[in-house]
């Protein structure tokens, strides 16, 4: 095992006694558990409209089928997205019959490229998806400009999905990202805040919370579910077909009591991002993506630089016990998408070079600084 892994995972000690007497209390699927860990992070985030689910990808798939469903789509609507994130960003599109348009790369951040992204928009352009790439944010504000420049133009605005797998806690001017649009958390074992896995979907408003609460159980109203006088087991009607998306009580129970340590954690990235920024400015050889602002505050989930000679500076720091790695393959070189294929110059020269090194809160001042000089001594 690498001495500096690029992930690791967080398991609070305060976790052990609350999960033993869940696992032993003979009700251990959705339950009071899952209300409360739902209340909690409704007061982090200040945000209503806030469902728990067994995967972000669960929830990426039930935002499309949310959005299908009030628009009314057909298949040969487009969804706008950038093929430099992980899988379950764009696999749920084929799961909602979505044709993918891809949206090149931001050079300067590694996520999805605005100004390609407002040159590509059509009337057939319906969803927006993207990555908050390591936990930087996208410029929603500046997305939004775009959409209601371009609004009379398409007779409507996209609906926009923000993928925050990388981005618990990230900050744009003060707010945090997810709350504006739909917003899917990845609450997966390597993720800053973990449930063991699971995900949240962040709803804009109450309607699409109503449904998304039916559409991650099947379809089935649970609130009416007992009020069946011949047998409380019986569903009443389902209306709307769903699916088994749900969290449980053990997952809530872990994500309870891991919850309150996150932004301690989180802090601890930042304050190791700020070092490398400070440590690798001027090395000749590598150009740093997205240093810390007070107006973008990236969660860091990952640290991305570009390298000269990626390769092997990869094996270099393999040998001094850091783990490096571009981290996501783009999705549009896989054989499900090659429906989708188009020219994406910047991403074309940007995979040469993109990297990321540990960051996160395993990390001490020490271990950056190690990790930065080996850096300097393979740029030297």
């Amino acid at each position: 095992m690498s001495q500096y892994p690029l992930f690791k995972v967080f398991m609070s000690q305060d976790v052990i006694q609350p999960l033993t007497d869940k696992l032993l209390s003979g009700f251990i699927t959705q339950g009071p558990a899952v209300d409360e860990f739902e209340n909690q992070l409704q007061k982090v985030f200040n945000h209503p409209y806030i469902l728990t689910l067994n995967s972000a990808t669960a929830g990426i798939t039930i935002a499309m089928r949310l959005i299908k469903d009030r628009m009314n789509l057909s298949d040969d609507d487009e969804i706008l997205s950038c093929p430099l994130t992980c899988m379950a960003t764009n696999l749920p599109a084929m799961a909602n019959n979505l044709r993918i348009k891809w949206v090149d790369v931001d050079p300067k951040s590694g996520c999805i490229n605005l100004e390609d992204l407002e040159n590509k928009l059509t009337q057939k352009t319906k969803m927006i998806i993207f990555v908050h790439w390591g936990g930087y944010p996208v410029d929603t504000v500046k997305l939004d400009e775009i959409l209601e420049r371009n609004k009379e133009r398409l007779g409507f605005k996209p609906y926009v999905i923000e993928d925050c797998a990388h981005a618990f806690l990230t900050e744009l001017n003060g707010k945090y990202v997810g709350t504006n649009n739909f917003g899917i958390f990845s609450l997966q074992a390597i993720k800053h805040l973990t449930t063991g896995d699971g995900g949240l979907i962040f709803c804009p408003d109450k309607e699409f919370y109503e449904k998304a609460k039916l559409l991650r159980w099947y379809g089935i109203d649970r609130d009416k579910r007992n009020y069946n006088k011949k047998d409380l087991r019986l569903e009443h009607d389902v209306e709307h077909w769903g699916y088994k998306a749900h969290m449980n009580d053990i997952n809530a129970t872990i994500g309870l009591n891991n919850l309150p340590h996150i932004p301690e954690l989180i802090e601890k990235s930042r304050r190791n991002a700020r070092i490398y920024d400070e440590e690798l400015k001027d090395i000749p050889g590598i150009v740093i993506l997205s240093p810390y602002s007070e107006d973008k505050k990236s969660a860091y989930w990952l640290y991305t630089i570009l390298v000269e000679k990626k390769a092997e500076f990869i094996e270099f720091m393999k040998e001094k016990g850091i783990t490096c790695s571009q981290v996501h393959q783009r999705n549009d070189v896989h054989t499900c998408f090659k429906d989708f294929r188009c020219s994406l110059p910047i991403l074309d020269e940007y995979e040469k070079k993109i990297i990321c090194i540990p960051v996160g809160w395993w990390l001490e001042e020490k271990d950056v600084k190690y990790i930065s000089e080996q850096i300097r001594v393979f740029f030297g």
